[in-house]
Parts: structure tokens; sequence; C-alpha cells
């Protein structure tokens, strides 16, 4: 009964495992340079094209969800707008340089970038900008998807080539997981799942650096919990729009 069901629950569950067995140095070296780069003055970015833009949406904005990261999220890089749009605007060079300069990527702030695949030229171009303007970069990717495509920038790069630390969500080729008769296509893309633990975990690293150098980790209380409104106040005017 239920196997259909049954059998997503065990998919994800599995990769969600296989990351805490393989990533848990990289989400922790993560999270405490994203708590060194904020204590230090400086910014965290965070972005991706597609579903992958939903990360950035995971850190920012939410309850139990970090104050400071600056969400580089245009409206051209998500599906509000259109399905397909976005998975055109990530095939085109130049667009992410001039992001970049917009939202004032800088010397010492750190880029965390998410794309499944890791081969278009948004994250690429994104990653090699945020290097050569002096920031770190993480990536989280699906290394197996990675690793079978080619790269569809001009230098030849995926962003698993570029970035500082890299985190596999421990993902499939194409992403989704699980076959059924009577139709052509996976299902169950685990990519989603995999990046909401992903993006937790990092913040646990975070707050856990944060509170060990003595500081208190700037953290949104739900908007529909009583008494929410001054602490989040207080957090909204100090670190929103914190644009160049």
């Amino acid at each position: 009964m239920y196997d259909s069901v049954n059998k997503v629950f065990d998919i994800g569950l599995g990769v969600i495992y296989k990351i805490r067995e393989t990533q848990c140095e990289k989400l922790d070296a993560a999270g405490r340079l994203i708590a060194k780069t904020h204590m230090d003055g400086h910014k965290f970015f965070v972005t991706g094209s597609g579903h992958s833009h939903t990360v950035a949406e995971e850190f920012y904005g939410r309850a139990g969800g970090l104050a400071f990261p600056v969400p580089i999220m245009t409206t051209e890089l998500t599906l509000e707008e259109h399905p397909t749009k976005s998975s055109y605007i990530e095939r085109l060079p130049g667009y992410a340089p001039i992001l970049a300069e917009l939202y004032g990527v800088g010397e010492g702030d750190v880029v965390l970038i998410t794309s499944n695949s890791g081969r278009n030229a948004y994250p690429v171009e994104m990653a090699l900008t945020a290097k050569e303007r002096g920031a770190k970069v993480i990536a989280i990717t699906s290394i197996d998807h990675s690793s079978k495509t080619s790269s569809r920038h001009a230098s030849g790069k995926k962003l698993m080539d570029i970035a500082d630390i890299v985190i596999d969500n421990c993902g499939v080729e194409g992403d989704s997981s699980l076959k059924m008769e009577g139709m052509r296509a996976s299902i169950a893309p685990t990519s989603s799942m995999a990046n909401a633990f992903i993006v937790q975990s990092i913040v646990a690293a975070c707050c856990d650096e944060m509170i060990k150098n003595g500081q208190e980790p700037p953290v949104f209380i739900s908007l529909n919990s009583d008494g929410s409104e001054t602490v989040n106040d207080e957090l909204f005017a100090k670190y929103t729009r914190q644009y160049k």
C-alpha cells in the first residue's frame, strides 16, 4: 500500500543520509566561512537560477533564517513570469558580471551559487566574476550530473571546477530519481529535498561559529508568531537592502 509514496520517501531519505555521510565537513566549513565573513564586516551573497533560486529563499527572509544574506535573485532568474525564461537567461554570457557589479560583490565577500548541473553561463560566470573581484565561492551542485554533461560556457568550465567549497547534493544525472512504468520521464527530483537540508546545516554551522565568538546570530522569528515584530523589524532595518 502507498508504494509510490513510500518510494519517494526512500529515495529522498537515502539522499539526505548520503549527504550526511559524505558532505558534513564541507557543510561545516561553508557555515563557518560565512560566519567569519559576516563578523569581519563583509557580505554573504546567495544566488541561483531556475528552481535553484529557491535556495536563496531558504536562507533569507524566513523564520529561522539568517538576516544578513544578500539574495541576487532577479525575476529573470526565476520561474515567476514564465516557466522557461530563466532556462534561456541562465545560458546567456554577460549577465552574471552585470549583477555582480550592481550588487557590489567585492573583496572578502562570499558568494554561494546553487546549480544542479553547474554547466550554464550564469553560475559559471558568477563564480568566475566573484573570484576575480576577490570573493570566495561556495557551490551547491550535483557532482554526478555535472560530471556527465559538458559545459555551456566558453571557458569549458563548470561551477564545481571554480568554487572554493563544493557541496554535492548527491543527486543523480537529470535530478529526477523515480521511474514509473508507463512514463517516459522520471519524477521525484531530489535537489529541492537536499537543498533544504544543506541550507539549514550551513545555517547551523554559521550560528555555532558566531556564538563561539561571542556574537548572537541575527535570525528571524516567524512573522506569524506573537511578539515577533520588534525583533524582526530591528533585523530588517539593519540588514535588508544591503545593495551597493
